[in-house]
C-alpha cells in the first residue's frame, strides 16, 4: 500500500476477528514505531503486548470501571460502549504504549509527543499490514486497573492502548473537519 493510502485507509475499528497476529508481523509493526521520533533521540517508549488471561483481565476491569461514567448515556449506546470495553471488540491482542514518568512539565510533554509519534507509526504500520487498531485513551481512566494487572510501577506513565487484530468490520471515513485546511492552516510570511 503506497504511504498516503495507508494514511487515508486507516480507521478506528471497534470489531475484531479471533485470528492471532504472528509474532513476525508484531515484530515488524512494533519495529516502525521503534523508528519514530523522539525528543533527544531518547525513544523513550516501551510497548507491552498483552493477550490472554490479562488482556481479558484488562478488560473486566475496564468494564467495570465504565459502569459509572457512562451511568448517563443512551442505553443502546451504553450497551454497546461497555460490550466493547469488556473485550476490546474481540481483539486478540492490547498494546500498551508507556514512557518514563516527570513530575517537569516540559520532559512530560518531550516524553508523551515522543510516543504518541511512535505509536502513529505502530497504528499506520499494522494497517499497511492488514490489521486494525483503535488509539485509545479511554482504558486510562483505569490506570489503577491496568498498573495492577499488567504490574506497571509509578515510574512509568501509561500513554495509550490499543486493541490489534484482523478487522471485523470496515468502517467508512468520516468526514474532515475543514477538509480544505481554511481554518487549520495558517500562513505567515
Amino acid at each position: 500500500m503506497d504511504f498516503y493510502e495507508v494514511i487515508y485507509a486507516r480507521r478506528a475499528i471497534r470489531k475484531y476477528k479471533a485470528d492471532m497476529v504472528p509474532q513476525d508481523i508484531l515484530l515488524k509493526i512494533l519495529n516502525a514505531a521503534n523508528w519514530a521520533p523522539s525528543g533527544m533521540n531518547m525513544q523513550q517508549w516501551e510497548f507491552i503486548v498483552v493477550s490472554g488471561t490479562k488482556k481479558n483481565q484488562i478488560g473486566e476491569s475496564y468494564a467495570r470501571f465504565s459502569e459509572s461514567y457512562t451511568k448517563d448515556w443512551d442505553q443502546a449506546r451504553r450497551e454497546m460502549f461497555l460490550r466493547f470495553a469488556s473485550d476490546f471488540g474481540g481483539s486478540p491482542l492490547l498494546i500498551v504504549a508507556l514512557t518514563p514518568a516527570s513530575q517537569d512539565d516540559s520532559i512530560r510533554k518531550m516524553h508523551l509527543e515522543s510516543v504518541s509519534a511512535a505509536f502513529e507509526n505502530l497504528l499506520l504500520a499494522a494497517c499497511a499490514e492488514g490489521l486494525g487498531s483503535c488509539w485509545m485513551t479511554g482504558p486510562l481512566r483505569d490506570d489503577a486497573g491496568i498498573r495492577r494487572i499488567l504490574d506497571i510501577d509509578d515510574d512509568q506513565e501509561i500513554v495509550a492502548v490499543t486493541p490489534l487484530g484482523y478487522p471485523d468490520m470496515a468502517p467508512t471515513a468520516p468526514a474532515r473537519i475543514d477538509p480544505e485546511l481554511k481554518s487549520k492552516v495558517r500562513w505567515v510570511e
